[in-house]
């Protein structure tokens, strides 16, 4: 797979956006370009965004993951959950304002939808 973080942030940011809202989508487009182009794609590149939000955690759950696969050849989902949730609370950036649910609501269907790119036969998880 290419770039799976960029898939994952894509479907995240699809599942998310409210109808007929195309700012999710481009806030994510733009995180992604960032990303390419920053040399700390660890850190959230817009403070205020949700597309760098998604973009961050997509990152993060795919490292978790590949960090966990060392471990066990399947990481449980709830481990991949609280290994992101914790190195986000301890990121020294701010991040964008959410409600505590709505934040996990955001972080719950980026990890799924990492998961789902991991399940993907065509997908190359090394």
């Amino acid at each position: 797979m290419a770039d799976p973080v960029g898939q994952v942030a894509r479907a995240a940011a699809q599942r998310l956006a409210a109808p007929n809202d195309l700012d999710l989508a481009t806030d994510v487009e733009a995180a992604l370009h960032a990303r390419e182009t920053t040399t700390r794609p660890d850190q959230y590149l817009d403070p205020i965004s949700l597309g760098a939000l998604i973009v961050s955690v997509a990152s993060l759950a795919w490292t978790v993951y590949s960090d966990l696969r060392k471990q066990t050849p399947t990481p449980h989902r709830d481990v991949i959950t609280r290994h992101v949730r914790i190195r986000l609370d301890r990121a020294e950036t701010p991040q964008p304002a959410l409600s505590p649910a709505d934040r996990d609501r955001y972080i719950d269907i980026t990890i799924e939808e990492t998961l789902n790119a991991i399940q993907d036969p065509a997908s190359d998880q090394d």
